[in-house]
């Protein structure tokens, strides 16, 4: 069940269409299917206002599939997939209509209704090898109906590549930087830009990045003010923060 569903349970019940104990009922027998490996929460649309997303990794093709299934037969239009394998996406796409990305690992099923896309997020890398985790929060935040503007390999070794491109940052609602190595990134940015910075951890670096904890740590003791930080190499709660900012 979705917002425009529940509107319209509740608009019958104000027009004297369907009794109050019949609306309780269809609400109230919809909180969740439950599918034996998993309970799918086809009410998180009404409490959060985005539907659930399914995490790919770990998950066989046919559960893929199966909860894809349960949540646009509740109503959704679109299902976000992140972490999903080329296999899994293959398999999943002679069942139902999917796009994918093999760069971020995102999985669209559904169709998107055609909105129009609001604000401005900004999504920056420190190096082209950060660029996977960057499009996941970049498709992400594109999936929820924000305009995203990519920056990519514009890190510290260069500092002139960041600076040309300070009329982007400086117009921005959300920026995400995703860096690994030492992550200065998130610092540089959040000393020029008014905006949220939303830093992004990757396990991009040699041995002493320790897989991201470097960068993790140094931009957890971020200088910048109005920098906060998500966990290393996620890039879907990154693009999911900064839409629920830009939107409000």
């Amino acid at each position: 069940m979705n917002k425009k569903e529940l509107t319209e349970i509740l608009n019958m019940v104000a027009n004297g269409k369907m009794t109050v104990d019949d609306a309780m009922l269809r609400i109230k027998t919809k909180p969740y299917e439950d599918l034996g490996f998993a309970k799918v929460d086809t009410h998180r649309s009404i409490r959060q206002g985005m539907a659930e997303v399914i995490y790919g990794a770990g998950k066989t093709k046919e559960q893929i599939l199966q909860i894809c299934t349960a949540i646009l037969d509740s109503g959704e239009s679109a299902v976000l997939i992140t972490r999903m394998n080329e296999q899994a996406a293959a398999y999943v796409s002679k069942h139902i209509e999917l796009e994918y990305d093999e760069v971020s690992k995102i999985g669209i099923a559904g169709t998107l209704p055609q909105t129009e896309k609001v604000g401005k997020i900004v999504v920056a890398t420190g190096g082209t090898s950060d660029i996977p985790i960057a499009e996941e929060a970049a498709r992400t935040a594109e999936f929820y109906g924000n305009n995203v503007i990519r920056l990519y390999d514009v890190g510290v070794s260069g500092m002139h590549r960041i600076m040309d491109n300070l009329d982007v940052i400086s117009t921005a609602r959300v920026i995400i930087a995703a860096a690994g190595m030492e992550g200065a990134l998130a610092s540089v940015i959040g000393g020029m830009a008014d905006c949220p910075v939303i830093a992004v951890p990757t396990s991009i670096g040699y041995g002493a990045s320790f897989g991201g904890l470097a960068a993790l740590l140094s931009m957890l003791n971020s200088c910048a003010s109005g920098v906060s930080v998500v966990n290393i190499d996620n890039g879907f709660g990154a693009g999911y923060l900064a839409s629920m900012i830009n939107r409000i």
